[in-house]
């Protein structure tokens, strides 16, 4: 897949890519550490649990666990986790 990126500056070419670079290897290293801290706390709640995360979100996606608050933030937490691997997937996949 091709991206074109049109930037209106005075600035050159090579300082304008600069900036988009450092700017996309910011968001790449945040979304790294977002990746490890939210399957740190899924691998927390999967061992107290004894239960995986994607099968988790399938119980809860199917009803169960709705009026269990204890899980909450174990859903979040997967959820965040699948975003940010998927952010950082396309984040990886972008060349210069």
């Amino acid at each position: 897949m091709d991206l074109t990126l049109q930037i209106d500056t005075d600035y050159s070419l090579q300082e304008a890519s600069e900036v988009v670079r450092s700017a996309l290897e910011h968001e790449k290293h945040l979304a790294k550490y977002k990746v490890q801290r939210y399957a740190t706390i899924c691998d927390e709640f999967e061992d107290r649990y004894d239960l995986i995360s994607t099968e988790l979100i399938k119980k809860i996606e199917a009803g169960e666990f709705l009026d269990d608050d204890r899980f909450f933030d174990w859903y979040a937490a997967k959820k965040g986790l699948d975003h940010w691997k998927k952010k950082l997937k396309v984040l990886n996949a972008v060349r210069f």
